[in-house]
């Protein structure tokens, strides 16, 4: 980067509860222990997949993928970092 130039918000990482509703992400880091992501496995949500935000109920999402729908509460949420996709 430049000097003067600002950083591209899109080429860090966020938390999921971030991203816009009709966003497109790939999950990049899950920031919980092993139980959180042997579950988010569970539903097919692991580090590397791209899904889409389809709706938002406070700070929990509903996101998909491959016509799954999966609903998250907050918590969980945080701790799943994406990286947003065009």
């Amino acid at each position: 980067m430049r000097s003067g130039e600002s950083p591209n918000i899109d080429d860090e990482p966020q938390p999921l509860v971030l991203l816009p509703v009709g966003g497109h992400a790939r999950i990049v880091e899950i920031r919980g222990g092993r139980q959180l992501s042997r579950r988010l496995l569970g539903l097919g949500l692991r580090v590397g997949v791209e899904l889409d935000l389809l709706h938002r109920r406070g700070r929990g999402v509903v996101v998909g993928r491959s016509g799954i729908r999966v609903a998250l509460g907050a918590g969980v949420a945080e701790k799943v970092y994406v990286l947003p996709l065009d």
